[in-house]
């Protein structure tokens, strides 16, 4: 087969038709190239965009269980919160209803204390009478208050002061700081200066300072305190009587009572039990007082105590108190206690004792 002869013509048409194509392929080799940096510019830029926005989603979702905590936590405070509120309000309705029953009472005793006042008036009337009948080689002393009784017995308006031995009997529980259940409540949470200042207890001071100028130059004497516990005011001294001419020891023994802090509860049992103790025994006891007694012998935890357990705890009292021995009363104001008047003048009664209530001014 012979050969076709090559022109000039078809090898430059074959160069130039070479030639394109390797521009086309350059040019595409070159807008590859831009087109990948530019694609990996651009996914590099949104890589960056979801990796903050990865990073704000972890940070919303810690947050948003923080959040969730404190809901909880504040539910639960609420749930609390609105427990102790109900609580409230039931001791506050509680205190409400206690408060009513109180001035219901107050106002029964109150009655019932000026009916014993007449009664008792016209029975000084009576003894009066009586005792101005009776021969007496007794001299009077030189006090204006002072009558001269049976015996070697003296008497202020009806009160026995005198006795070869002669018991003082001081309630120091926390209602002689007032005389209603209020002023009680809020003073027995001042301080122990604030405490002793109480108009009531420093009547009941007085009251004993008074009377220990009346104690016989021949008596002996002795003063106890008493709440839920009893005992002597000058405890070095002991369970012992002292001297009633003894002036220091009259004087140390009313010191030691201002000293006293009245607190707790009252109980009369003891009281009595301690004078029962007594060698010898007292053969005339003055007690002073606001109220019927709020314990038995020992403590206790309850924080209310009915008329009707008062009124059981003084027979109990009672029960101790050595026979024979005459029990003069003096009754201090107190709300929500209607019986403690007739039932210490029932004791003062039997005991052949007096029984008086003090005007807010004496002595």
């Amino acid at each position: 087969m012979r050969a076709r002869p090559v022109t000039p013509i078809g090898l430059s048409f074959l160069d130039a038709m070479t030639c394109g194509l390797g521009a086309v392929i350059l040019l595409f080799m070159i807008i590859n190239a831009a087109v990948r940096d530019h694609e990996t510019r651009v996914t590099s830029d949104l890589q960056a965009e979801v990796d903050r926005l990865e990073a704000e989603v972890l940070d919303g979702q810690r947050l948003l269980v923080e959040v969730r905590n404190a809901v909880s936590e504040t539910d639960q405070e609420r749930a609390v919160t609105q427990g102790l509120a109900r609580r409230m309000i039931e001791m506050l309705a509680n205190i409400q209803v206690e408060l009513a029953t109180f001035e219901n009472t107050t106002l029964a005793r109150r009655k019932h204390i000026e009916k014993l006042q007449t009664d008792l008036k016209s029975l000084e009337e009576d003894a009066g009478r009586l005792s101005a009948s009776l021969p007496s080689d007794e001299t009077p002393g030189a006090s204006e208050r002072l009558h001269v009784g049976d015996g070697d017995r003296q008497y202020l308006t009806g009160l026995k002061v005198g006795g070869r031995r002669i018991l003082f009997l001081v309630d120091a529980s926390a209602s002689m700081l007032g005389t209603t259940i209020v002023d009680v409540i809020r003073r027995r949470n001042l301080a122990d200066g604030d405490k002793v200042r109480a108009a009531k207890w420093q009547q009941a001071l007085a009251t004993v300072d008074w009377l220990s100028t009346q104690i016989p130059r021949d008596s002996q004497f002795q003063i106890y305190t008493f709440n839920t516990r009893a005992g002597p005011v000058v405890r070095e001294r002991g369970a012992v009587w002292l001297d009633g001419t003894d002036r220091e020891a009259l004087e140390t023994a009313v010191g030691a009572l201002r000293a006293v802090v009245p607190g707790e509860g009252t109980s009369l049992f003891n009281a009595f039990a301690a004078a029962a103790e007594l060698r010898p025994r007292p053969d005339n006891v003055i007690l002073l007082t606001d109220g019927l007694p709020t314990v038995g012998p020992d403590p206790t935890s309850s924080r209310t105590v009915s008329a009707k357990q008062r009124g059981r705890l003084f027979q109990r009292a009672v029960d101790q108190l050595p026979p024979r021995i005459p029990v003069n009363v003096i009754l201090y104001p107190m709300e929500g206690d209607p019986m403690a008047a007739s039932e210490f003048w029932k004791l003062a009664i039997a005991t052949r004792g007096s029984f008086m209530s003090l005007s807010k001014d004496w002595p």
